[in-house]
Formats: structure tokens, sequence, C-alpha cells
């Protein structure tokens, strides 16, 4: 389950991004009655940039602030936008091993509190001994990257990608598929008093090819990259019950989804976008499936 997702210094531009995960573990264990909090073996919660409300290993203070036992441990982790993912891989990892019965695995970020980059000092050696191109330092600038080195993802390929998007958005919203994963989030203004998030803000279901096609290209001079096809800059968290098959049984928790396989793999940062498909590749092959099992991403 998760948040709806907010706009960067949008409807959670008061709400501390610490509060986010916290609602998400409390409302697990509210929908899972069955589940004894004593028995949580773990909280594991990603975070980039781990400072201010997202510090002092936020795994542990989020599981003892949404209520969870003195007793269940937590610990933090960044792999930036794979972060929350890794933190499910990591916990399932400990459960395969033994060591683990029931975990709580999830994430959070809040770009409007802490943009990316805050506070971070990379070392000079990364750029003068030419271990990364400057350009990876900004993500836009990675995206029109992989522009040029895939030419056949045109501008208008990414537009069209961002229509269809929106209005797949729009459309499970309407047939109520998003809203049961969602968790209502009290938020503060100091405006305009207390609110309640509950839907996604940053949708935008009127999008048009023509709308996207008039935006600017901030990172380059007749670019592909606009603020309508390229990832957004949000606010939120989520988080799930990885457990393992005979406790899940014993304590009634509905199971819902198997994990199979997962990788992850390197690529030149300036062309981080790349990523997914070496690290698609490589999860697929000890599953013994090929691309054309998957039936979607």
């Amino acid at each position: 389950m998760r948040t709806p997702f907010g706009k960067a210094k949008g409807q959670y531009a008061e709400t501390r991004a610490d509060d986010l995960v916290i609602k998400c573990i409390s409302e697990l264990m509210r929908r899972n009655p069955s589940l004894p909090p004593e028995r949580i073996d773990e909280v594991a919660i990603a975070a980039t940039t781990q400072i201010g409300d997202r510090g002092l290993t936020i795994g542990r203070t989020a599981g003892m602030l949404a209520g969870l036992p003195i007793s269940v441990p937590g610990f933090a982790i960044d792999r930036m936008c794979a972060g929350a993912l890794t933190a499910v891989t990591t916990t399932a990892g400990g459960i395969a091993f033994g060591s683990y019965d029931v975990v709580i695995a999830g994430g959070v970020e809040h770009m409007g509190r802490h943009p990316m980059g805050e506070g971070v000092d990379p070392n000079p050696r990364i750029i003068s001994e030419k271990i990364v191109d400057p350009e990876a330092l900004a993500m836009g600038n990675t995206a029109e990257n992989l522009h040029d080195r895939y030419p056949a993802i045109t501008k208008e390929r990414a537009d069209a990608y961002a229509v269809a998007s929106q209005t797949k958005a729009a459309a499970a919203y309407a047939a109520g598929l998003i809203q049961p994963d969602l968790v209502p989030v009290a938020t503060r203004s100091a405006e305009e008093g207390w609110g309640p998030a509950t839907t996604d803000e940053p949708m935008r279901p009127q999008t048009t090819m023509e709308s996207l096609a008039g935006l600017k290209t901030p990172f380059r001079s007749h670019g592909r990259v606009t603020a309508g096809n390229a990832a957004g800059i949000n606010d939120g968290a989520t988080a799930c019950i990885p457990a393992a098959e005979d406790v899940a049984a014993e304590l009634g928790l509905e199971p819902g989804m198997r994990p199979v396989s997962y990788s992850f793999v390197g690529v030149e940062a300036e062309f981080m976008g790349a990523g997914p498909i070496p690290a698609t590749e490589k999860a697929l092959r000890p599953a013994g499936l090929t691309i054309d099992d998957i039936d979607g991403f």
C-alpha cells in the first residue's frame, strides 16, 4: 500500500517525510489484524538523502512511531530510485535464509523538503579522474543522453508514452483499481489548516500531444526531455509485508504476489536510465523466463 503521491511543494509541503511512511506502516497493521505486532522481525525503509526528517535510521524510528513494539528492529537503505525495491529484496533474502518470518519493507521520498543532491559533497576525483561524465549529476541530462544513444526513442514517442500514462492512470482511478492501495493522509497547511490527501496530485488527465509539444526542453536547447515526459518530482511513501509462505498461511495473511527473481546491474552513470535493460535480462535468466513471458512492466 502507499500514500497518495504529492507534487513537490504541493499537498505535503508542510507534512514531515517520516510521517508519510509511519502512516503506511500503521495502516498495514490495521488492515492485517491477524498479524501480531511482535511477530514483525524487521522494518526496512528506503530513503535517498537520509538527513532531517529522513535521518536517525528511519526504519527504526518509523516502526516505533507507528506503534510497533520496542523489540522490533529497523534499518535505513538507499539505492536512489530502486531503494524501496531493495528494501523488499534485502528482507526477502533474510526470509529465504531463515532469519526472518515477517517483515515490513518500503520507502519514502519528499522531494519538496529534500531536493535530490541536498547536502551531498561528491568526491572531486569522480570528475577529475573522469570516473563519470559531469552530466551524470543531473537526471535530465542523463535522459537526453538516452535519446542520443537510442535515436528510435524520439520526443514524439516519449510524449505519446506520457499521454498514455496519464490516460491509463485516469481510467484506473475511474474503475476504482488504485484507491484500495491508498491510505489517506492528514496534511497540514499554515494558511489553509488541516485537510486530507486522498488522490495522486501529479495526475494531469487533460494532457495531450499538442500540450506537450509546446513545453520547454530545459536540459538541452532543442532537446527532447520536458516537464511533461520526464520523471516527476514528487513526495510519497510505500510499504508492504514480505513473509515466509508458511508463516503467511499460519497468520491468515492473504498473498498478493510471489517473488521469483531480482537483479541489479550498474551502467554508465551518464546513461543511468538504461539500467533496467541489463537488470531485466539478468533477472529473467535464473527464473527461466524471456521478455515474451512478461505481461506488464
